[in-house]
């Protein structure tokens, strides 16, 4: 904060409209000039108390080394200054989560909860105002899991239940009715993947399966088109997934970080259904989680570290990006306006 306008009823003005406020108000006394820097920059709130899509996203934060736990942190990224902030806080604690969401709202399964195992809650997080609530539980506790939508409904991998069996169920989460339903399931019973997608299809990762009492690495992808519930092959990864990858994307590619330890990504192309390896990771990006808009996607690594990068997807280009408030592992994505994500 600076006094840049001492005296009457306002002393302090921010020096760029940042913070908790960022999603409803900009307190403070500010020029016309300073509104349009900050409004062409994406970061002046509407007249409705949100911001255009596609300028932020939000990162539940999982599990962190600083506190040995779950944590019910989250942070908001700003594409325009790659800037990174607090935000409101998930309900409980959790970690293994898996989110999507459309312009207004990110829904946030939150996974696995210390104290309940394998959790069926979901959080709504309303951009405007930044408020977290209560959304419509999965159909069942669930984590290591993996999501991605439209603009009007969202599909969840539910992966690994709260009885710890591997299962191939999804559900459907309509954002309008805030209601959960079923949807088409997985080609095999899953876990640990990540997804993206465009208006129309959904790309699934699904990473790793249980096979003769073992877990094994596939590079199997499905394709979840959204008119239809209806669930089809696409083509599969360069590699086995590593397990709790991160997959982020705009409406003409995905990249899929595969997870574990490698550093490997994949570009999927949507026209065509073409795979091929993208820029690494700047390090492993097993737990990591990533949201985006239509030129960047931002990948929070993981691996109990703040890292993030920055992937711009026209030149296939991988930067640092600002990083995490806290060290995060196992968390979960969303943007505001963009389709895609998730751990």
């Amino acid at each position: 904060m600076s006094a840049r306008y001492p005296g009457g009823l306002i002393t302090k003005t921010p020096v760029i409209p940042s913070g908790p406020y960022q999603c409803s108000t900009a307190p403070g006394i500010w020029t016309i000039d300073q509104m349009l820097t900050w409004q062409k920059a994406g970061l002046w709130p509407s007249a409705t108390g949100g911001q255009a899509p596609g300028t932020f996203a939000i990162f539940a934060i999982g599990r962190s080394s600083c506190c040995a736990s779950s944590v019910a942190t989250k942070n908001k990224y700003t594409y325009s200054g790659d800037v990174n902030s607090i935000a409101t806080s998930a309900t409980i604690p959790s970690r293994y989560q898996s989110a999507v969401g459309n312009s207004t709202r990110g829904i946030f399964a939150l996974g696995q909860s210390l104290a309940c195992g394998a959790v069926a809650t979901r959080n709504k997080h309303t951009y405007s105002g930044c408020v977290v609530s209560s959304a419509t539980s999965a159909s069942t506790g669930n984590w290591q899991g993996s999501a991605a939508g439209n603009s009007t409904t969202g599909i969840f991998a539910l992966s690994y239940n709260n009885s710890s069996t591997i299962i191939a169920t999804r559900n459907k989460y309509t954002y309008s009715s805030d209601t959960n339903g079923t949807a088409a399931a997985a080609s095999i019973p899953s876990r640990e993947g990540s997804a993206a997608g465009t208006s129309t299809v959904g790309i699934f990762a699904l990473a790793s399966f249980c096979c003769c009492g073992s877990l094994t690495g596939t590079a199997t992808r499905d394709k979840y088109t959204y008119s239809s519930c209806t669930n089809g092959s696409a083509t599969s990864a360069s590699t086995a997934g590593g397990g709790l990858g991160a997959a982020s994307g705009n409406s003409t590619v995905g990249i899929f970080a595969i997870g574990g330890a490698t550093t490997t990504r994949n570009k999927y192309t949507y026209s065509g259904d073409v795979n091929a390896v993208a820029t690494a990771s700047s390090a492993g990006s097993g737990g990591g989680s990533a949201a985006g808009n239509s030129t960047i996607g931002i990948f929070a690594i993981g691996q109990n570290l703040t890292t993030r990068n920055k992937y711009t997807y026209s030149g296939d280009t991988s930067v640092s990006a600002t990083a995490s408030s806290i060290t995060t592992l196992y968390g979960s994505a969303t943007s505001n306006g963009t389709t895609g994500v998730n751990i």
